[in-house]
């Protein structure tokens, strides 16, 4: 993977449960931000980490849980 490279990810929404693809910045080893679902427009909390191997993990809750 090359620094600054977007990753795309499906993750599900925690309140409506669509599935729903995102793209994540590569470029910065950790985030947390919230960001729409697309499909019910609630805010969605992710926490992304990349690892030292370029690895990428996301986790994504309701805003407030």
């Amino acid at each position: 993977m090359t620094v600054n490279e977007l990753v795309p990810r499906d993750i599900s929404c925690p309140y409506c449960g669509e599935a729903i693809e995102v793209l994540l910045d590569c470029s910065i080893d950790q985030q947390h931000y919230i960001e729409d679902c697309q499909v019910c427009c609630r805010p969605i909390e992710f926490r992304v980490t990349v690892d030292y191997e370029g690895d990428v993990s996301v986790a994504v809750t309701a805003e407030n849980d």
